[in-house]
């Protein structure tokens, strides 16, 4: 078993490691990762599923992951999770749990529904959800997030809202955010800046940020510098830089050689002075071992600029399939 670097999540007074997983792709039968109609192949059932989850959480640890995040809207997510943390009772110390508010999942464990989670930033649901959560973690749970926080969502600016999360934050839970979307940067900014009874709200956020991507970089590096924990989501483009299809893939495989696209994207993440913790998206044992590799790479490949217009990169996040 690996031993993990661990290191400060901002001013949270939490220790990380630099490698996350996150249960996107675990908790539910679906998911918008090209190539999850496989991946999860003959494991699609709730109790096949948890099986299958547990095993790759096995592997995530061996390899140095003490970082995990769920969400209410990533299906039996947190309940896989915590049936795991059961299961290991007494070695998981060092463990930082992170969930998220803010989607319903909808999809009830269907593949081919038109809709699998609905975002409702409503006072209700954060009261409704926040309960849910803690009583499937208990004591556990480190980190409490809005689940993608945007501009046109206005929750950044219901004050209902932000009273209630800074009742959480004086009680000792650590407040965050993750956001997506072409304008990040601007969502970022603007949560960086709103303090309740004169202290900052949020002190973690979660981004994207990949090759294709980087257009938040700066307001991340703002947001690391004013003490914020710094989490990086869709390191992997949500698989386009590792499809064997994908003209990014190759692109990415033809500047790291013989190196893992998927090892080589984490790392490259990783290696950004601002971030924090690096999740991995892993949805198999194979993922998660060659994920983890990324922990010993040092990221000093020749890349091109492969980044693409945010605009364009939204546009064809939101075209890909749930399946």
């Amino acid at each position: 078993m690996k031993e993990p670097e661990l290191r400060p999540f901002g001013n949270t007074g939490l220790l990380v490691s630099r490698l996350g997983l996150g249960l996107a792709a675990l908790g539910r039968p679906a998911y918008i990762n090209v190539g999850h109609h496989t991946d999860l192949e003959g494991h699609r059932d709730v109790a096949g599923l948890s099986l299958h989850t547990q095993r790759v959480l096995d592997v995530a640890h061996a390899a140095g992951v003490r970082y995990f995040d769920v969400a209410r809207s990533y299906g039996k997510s947190e309940e896989f999770l915590a049936s795991w943390i059961e299961g290991r009772e007494g070695t998981l110390h060092d463990t930082v749990i992170a969930s998220k508010w803010g989607y319903n999942y909808v999809g009830d464990w269907q593949l081919d529904v038109d809709v699998h989670e609905v975002k409702d930033h409503s006072l209700a649901t954060l009261d409704r959800q926040f309960h849910e959560t803690l009583a499937v973690f208990a004591g556990d749970l480190d980190v409490y997030q809005i689940h993608s926080a945007t501009e046109d969502s206005g929750v950044l600016d219901n004050a209902e809202i932000l009273l209630r999360l800074g009742e959480m934050r004086d009680e000792g839970l650590v407040v965050g955010l993750t956001v997506s979307g072409p304008d990040q940067a601007t969502t970022i900014r603007h949560a960086s800046s709103i303090k309740i009874d004169g202290r900052p709200l949020f002190a973690t956020v979660q981004a994207t940020w990949n090759v294709l991507e980087p257009s938040a970089g700066d307001a991340l590096a703002e947001a690391h510098d004013s003490g914020m924990g710094v989490v990086v989501k869709e390191a992997l483009a949500n698989g386009r830089l590792t499809d064997s299809e994908s003209s990014a893939a190759m692109a990415l495989q033809h500047a790291v050689h013989d190196v893992p696209r998927d090892a080589a994207a984490l790392a490259i993440a990783m290696a950004q002075p601002w971030a924090d913790v690096v999740l991995s998206g892993a949805a198999t044992e194979a993922q998660a071992h060659s994920n983890g590799l990324a922990l010993d790479l040092t990221a000093d490949f020749d890349l091109p600029d492969m980044a693409e217009p945010a605009d364009e990169y939204w546009t064809r996040r939101a075209m890909l399939p749930w399946s």
